[in-house]
């Protein structure tokens, strides 16, 4: 096997698409034609990370303003109501309801909903809108706006079916289930582009929202672990298939059908809680 010209100590079996110099992972460079050396990387020809492929990330900007803006009228209209506001009430994600009531709904609006009680729910909306900028600013230029919003929409029901999964009887709220699907999705795409993921702040992220989640009272575990698995696998059939010539198509398809089994599988767990019938 050919060595790095750079690093003769390790072996690699990839070339620069543009001089063909064999050269190892650190030495790789994303571009649309392939990768690249560090010298031919500098040339002209622009070179493809994961913040400038195409256009600025507006649909992860509409996605913060809607969560945001919900936020706020969940507080307004919370406000002299200690027994809680209106919109939680009908929009949070709650198996009985879903399942007495037929509020389908409530599998994705509680995925845009998030606690207003202060200070709790400051911290809770901070957080998720900050992971959210953090990836979508990524992600969302990398894939495409399409991509992103089936991978987003995917983990959040994903996660949606995860929370019921474990905690059918409880009120759940937030975007957490779709953040940790852009996380799963994140290290598919990094890989798919000759990253390693675990060389990243991905990783670390992941890590530690995890150990989070399990350590910390109050947090939906599978709404988080149903959105990673979700995004995930959304993501391996929008990139690794879907990129593919004459599959973007196939991409699309399989994370309706994921979403589709989600929901399906919502609804059973709906119906199956302990305060049904």
């Amino acid at each position: 096997m050919a060595t790095c010209y750079r690093h003769p100590n390790r072996e690699t079996g990839v070339s620069c698409s543009s001089c063909g110099r064999p050269i190892c992972p650190d030495c790789m460079t994303p571009t649309p034609v392939g990768m690249r050396c560090p010298e031919c990387a500098r040339e002209r020809t622009p070179v493809r990370t994961m913040r400038n492929i195409r256009s600025e990330p507006v649909l992860t900007y509409a996605l913060i303003a809607i969560n945001v803006v919900a936020w706020i009228a969940e507080a307004a209209a919370a406000a002299g109501q200690p027994g809680g506001g209106w919109l939680y009430e009908h929009g949070a994600l709650f198996g009985p309801l879903i399942d007495n009531q037929s509020e389908y709904w409530r599998l994705v609006t509680g995925g845009f909903l998030h606690d207003y009680h202060l200070p709790f729910g400051i911290l809770h909306i901070g957080f998720n809108m900050y992971i959210l900028y953090y990836l979508g600013t990524l992600l969302e230029p990398a894939i495409g706006r399409f991509r992103f919003l089936a991978l987003y929409m995917t983990s959040l029901l994903c996660g949606s079916f995860g929370a019921l999964l474990i905690t059918p009887d409880s009120p759940t709220v937030g975007a957490s289930g779709a953040v940790f699907g852009l996380m799963g999705g994140a290290v598919i795409v990094m890989r798919a582009r000759g990253m390693d993921p675990w060389r990243s702040p991905i990783a670390g992220l992941i890590v530690i929202n995890l150990l989070f989640s399990f350590t910390w009272g109050g947090i939906s575990i599978g709404g988080h672990i149903g959105g990673l698995i979700g995004g995930a696998v959304a993501a391996l059939a929008l990139i690794e298939v879907g990129e593919r010539p004459g599959l973007a198509t196939v991409g699309y398809v399989f994370c309706a059908l994921l979403a589709f089994a989600a929901v399906a599988g919502s609804l059973a767990v709906a119906g199956g809680s302990g305060l049904s019938g």
